[in-house]
């Protein structure tokens, strides 16, 4: 079963993803905060991470940064989640994230995002990257 980690500080949204990961049939593993999404990437090695960027302790982007440091996360894909797309996604890009999605997600396309990474990671897997 294909392991997403979540990082976002609202109760509410964060309750709602975990019931459109788990329908759509993944391991939803839960974050409030960056330093928590640190810690449950380092223990539980996920197969994608979906990372709000406005979160508190420890912002999104210090958070990816984080987790690129260790070996085992330095493939995984991360993609920040953020209302302001534009104003940080080269942020996002240069803190190690793999893409940018916009607020609102739209659920009906989150599994064909999830899958799509999903796919390219085990491609360069496969590959030797």
């Amino acid at each position: 079963m294909v392991k997403v980690l979540f990082a976002e500080d609202y109760d509410d949204v964060r309750r709602m993803m975990k019931i459109m990961l788990e329908i759509n049939g993944y391991e939803a593993i839960e974050a409030s905060d960056g330093y928590d999404a640190v810690e449950k990437a380092h223990e539980h090695q996920p197969d994608i991470i979906l990372m709000d960027i406005s979160m508190p302790v420890l912002d999104g982007l210090d958070a990816i940064r984080a987790i690129r440091q260790f070996d085992l996360s330095a493939d995984i894909p991360i993609l920040a989640v953020t209302a302001y797309g534009d104003f940080y996604r080269q942020r996002a890009l240069d803190a190690g994230c793999t893409d940018v999605l916009t607020k609102p997600l739209k659920f009906e396309d989150l599994k064909a995002t999830i899958d799509h990474y999903i796919k390219i990671s085990a491609d360069n897997k496969a590959n030797g990257h």
